[in-house]
């Protein structure tokens, strides 16, 4: 970084140089995208102008028109697009100037395939933002001042979106946003008045700012009229818009304008309510999730219009956070125009709006469930694990949620969650009173997990679920039609309904085998809450339980790797009294110590927990190993 005369030059970052290479040459067939970005972001200046203006009457220096100018001169080949919206500090350009250049960048370049056609849709998911100019701009020159300051705060940054940029201070007579654009010789289409009107249409004839054209003739036309401004875009927002009225493709690229995706949306929902409260709704759900999908701090899709003037985005009042994925609009007439963040987050109406749209949602995520089953797999592989966050969020719409959630199951084909609890419901055995689960920290670990023999043999279907959100799922769906979900390692396992031998545990239990518990139990000392026989084994030797009422192991897992408070409580350790290891224990008391651990450690190896003592486990397996060569007979470790 240097200095001089007050400018600032800053160098771009290594990941940024390659993200901007990325953007100018992978989406050479997108490159009208930048026209987008801009006016957008333009129109965006306006609203947020007359949204501030209303608590700060000061920022507006004269009476004010919102509009957006875009002027093309063929001389120079230049573009030009200004706004008189609010306008930027110097500190807010040099942290906002191109959101692609802040966050995700990282984790952007990890993710491309290399595949042009999949990268383009990529970096829709990532958002290419303000940068996006570079596929078109030579070199670029941006003048702002934010309002509300004086005249000699203003600011100049300029950049070839290669070396880095500049930044300095600047005196500019009217507030807002001026960004000049140098085109690239291969962009001279660009300067075709009549195709950048398209564009414009395309992209913005929604948006109710006044977006005006001119095109400035080259010196050897001088002597014809110059161009006067020509109002481009039509100003009628979209969602006012009768449903027949509106062509998928409008939908789409008024969705594109909205979130700056380069894909059409999965699902569109739009309604008019009227009566008590009127207000209209335009959302849409992607086809990809975001990259920040996991992001805290990530912006919410929602953008908050009255009677069509823009109040303010990323409103997590009108949409909770399971269904953040969701981009759109929502327009009352019966809010006020003064209404601040505040309000939002207290007015009863804004909650009702809330309430109706999160029930119009779950709705036609239902109508999509059930008459497009292709769709709605797309939708729950994209933003099912946040969707499941709705079960511990919403508890006056949990039974809907639970409806359209999806899991895998031991019927299922593969580790993809297509199974819901209704299919379960109408699969189980005449006789089942309970919706088997199991929880573990992957679809492999729950698959292979050996609590799940005793369910296989009978043909009896457990549900798979390795997200980590599933553990806070079934702490508050406790039941589904009636039918209470039961983990299959926690508490006594009762199959009595089966009427199978193999299910019950033996009235006449040995002896002996009560001796090896007793035994198992002074070896393993604190290591196990209890022993007991287990009638859920039958390949297995041993495995490991919480009681019912316990947090499971899984949880706990979960706690610990969080850094957040876990309850290390000792399991209880079954054992299966028909397996040819525990038969020869009750019989041996050779190397007895090694054998108690070494049964413990595998029962929890086998349900996908890491040992506490690796360590001790090899040791002790070491130590039987020798002895049954010593013995010149073979040992049975594991079945």
């Amino acid at each position: 970084m240097s200095e001089e005369h007050n400018t600032t030059k800053i160098e771009f970052q290594a990941e940024v140089q390659q993200l901007l290479n990325l953007v100018i040459h992978s989406l050479y067939s997108e490159r009208e995208v930048f026209l987008r970005e801009l006016i957008s972001n333009a129109s965006d200046a306006c609203g947020r102008l007359r949204f501030e203006s209303l608590t700060n009457p000061d920022m507006l220096e004269s009476e004010h028109t919102p509009s957006v100018e875009v002027e093309v001169v063929k001389r120079g080949r230049k573009i030009t697009i200004r706004d008189n919206g609010i306008g930027m500090t110097r500190e807010e350009v040099a942290e906002n100037i191109g959101t692609i250049a802040r966050s995700g960048t990282k984790r952007f370049v990890e993710a491309l395939t290399g595949e042009q056609s999949e990268d383009t849709n990529l970096i829709g998911q990532f958002g290419v933002g303000f940068y996006s100019v570079f596929m078109v701009a030579e070199s670029v020159t941006l003048k702002t001042r934010k309002a509300g300051t004086s005249k000699d705060e203003g600011v100049v940054w300029e950049s070839d979106g290669v070396s880095g940029y500049t930044i300095e201070p600047n005196s500019i007579e009217i507030p807002g946003t001026e960004i000049m654009i140098t085109l690239r010789k291969d962009a001279k289409e660009f300067l075709d008045a009549s195709k950048v009107s398209g564009i414009i249409k395309k992209y913005a004839d929604h948006i109710s700012v006044p977006i005006r054209l001119k095109a400035v003739p080259t010196k050897k036309d001088d002597k014809k009229e110059e161009q006067e401004w020509e109002l481009v875009n039509d100003g009628s927002a979209l969602w006012t818009r009768t449903r027949k009225d509106i062509s998928d493709e409008e939908y789409n690229n008024f969705y594109k304008s909205l979130s700056f995706d380069f894909e059409d949306p999965l699902i569109r929902l739009h309604n008019r309510v009227e009566g008590r409260l009127e207000y209209s709704a335009l959302l849409f759900i992607p086809s990809r999730a975001p990259f920040d999908l996991w992001d805290a701090e990530r912006q919410r899709g929602i953008k908050l219009y009255v009677r069509r003037v823009f109040i303010a985005d990323d409103t997590k009042n009108l949409m909770p956070g399971y269904l953040r994925f969701i981009k759109g609009v929502i327009d009352s007439d019966d809010l006020p125009l003064n209404v601040s963040r505040e309000f939002l987050q207290k007015n009863k109406q804004v909650e009702r709006i809330r309430s109706g749209m999160v029930k119009k949602v779950l709705g036609e995520l239902k109508r999509v469930a059930n008459k497009d089953t292709e769709k709605y797999q797309t939708f729950w592989k994209e933003f099912g694990r946040a969707f499941k966050e709705g079960i511990t969020e919403d508890a006056d719409n949990r039974q809907a949620i639970a409806e359209l959630i999806r899991f895998a199951t031991t019927k299922s084909e593969g580790s993809d969650q297509t199974e819901s609890l209704q299919q379960y419901v109408e699969r189980m055995h005449e006789k089942q009173d309970a919706i088997y689960y199991i929880s573990a920290d992957s679809h492999l670990s729950a698959q292979g997990s050996p609590h799940l023999e005793v369910f296989k043999k009978h043909d009896i279907e457990v549900l798979l679920m390795s997200d980590p959100i599933d553990e806070w799922v079934v702490m508050h769906l406790t039941e589904f039609a009636e039918k209470p979900l039961q983990s299959i390692t926690k508490g006594d396992l009762s199959l009595d309904w089966l009427d199978s031998e193999e299910s019950k545990p033996d009235d006449e239990i040995d002896e002996k085998v009560n001796a090896l518990v007793d035994k198992l139990k002074a070896a393993l000392g604190n290591r196990i809450t209890d022993v007991k026989l287990t009638t859920r084994l039958t390949d297995s030797p041993a495995c490991l339980v919480v009681n019912d009422f316990g947090i499971s192991r899984n949880m706990n897992r979960i706690l610990k790797a969080s850094g957040q408070t876990s309850y290390d409580v000792p399991p209880i350790m079954e054992i299966n009294p028909n397996h040819r290891i525990i038969q020869n224990l009750v019989d041996s008391d050779d190397h007895f110590d090694d054998w108690a651990h070494v049964l413990f450690d595998q029962a929890t190896l086998s349900e996908g927990s890491t040992l506490d003592d690796p360590a001790d486990y090899v040791r002790r397996i070491n130590t039987l190993l020798s002895d049954s060569i010593d013995d010149e007979s073979p040992i049975i470790i594991a079945p």
